[in-house]
């Protein structure tokens, strides 16, 4: 059964990874926040799970991140306990995940020799994982210093919007598209920036032109 859907493995977490940021669209916002969006991470976690099946290891150690997650899950929705430590764990919890299986999943897509729709999905989940990345970082940054970013303040207990607004500033970054209304002001968050710029664009210029190479040299030697 996990062989057969490892082969699905890039299509479970890319599905799971979209809903995730754009299901807010279309379900109330509030209600996807507080209760669908802890599940469909739990989800995405499971497919990371199902990604790095082969690695024991790894398997191992991302069972154990599951766990964690949900029993600060259960601990915030049913036992209503809304304290920093539970958001701090959780938090750490994703930003670790998110950066192993980030790594195993360009990792695969690069080693892989017969380029299929798999595959490019692979690819398109990678580069969304990066806007991810950004995100936590810059959230980390400003939780541990308030202040690091002009045009968003944080209340981790007040309002996901404001949660949000880092995810949206991660994902603008990474487009390279800047519109100017959140800016970082600190020597940390201006650094942070400019990583996750560039790594989206080595992501680009790199990887993807890989791909697209394996890809045309197959489908030359398929006409022949």
């Amino acid at each position: 059964m996990v062989d057969k859907m490892y082969s699905y493995r890039f299509e479970l977490f890319f599905f799971s990874l979209t809903t995730i940021l754009f299901g807010a669209v279309f379900f109330p916002n509030q209600w996807f926040e507080d209760i669908l969006s802890p599940i469909l991470f739990i989800i995405n976690f499971l497919s990371g799970i199902l990604m790095i099946s082969k690695i024991k290891k790894l398997r191992r150690f991302f069972l154990f991140l599951l766990v964690v997650i949900m029993i600060v899950f259960y601990r915030s929705q049913v036992l209503n306990d809304k304290t920093d430590s539970n958001d701090f764990i959780r938090l750490a919890a994703y930003f670790v995940f998110y950066t192993m299986v980030t790594s195993e999943l360009i990792k695969q897509v690069w080693k892989s020799k017969i380029i299929t729709k798999n595959i490019i999905i692979g690819l398109m989940s990678g580069y969304i994982c990066i806007g991810l990345l950004g995100f936590f970082m810059f959230l980390t940054i400003e939780i541990s210093s308030p202040g690091s970013f002009n045009g968003v303040s944080l209340n981790m207990h007040q309002s996901t919007s404001q949660i949000d607004s880092f995810l949206y500033f991660s994902y603008i970054t990474l487009l390279t598209i800047g519109y100017g209304e959140i800016t970082p002001v600190t020597l940390i968050a201006q650094k942070a920036t400019i990583l996750t710029g560039l790594v989206g664009q080595f992501y680009m210029v790199i990887l993807t032109a890989i791909i697209v190479g394996k890809y045309i040299s197959q489908t030359v030697i398929k006409e022949k």
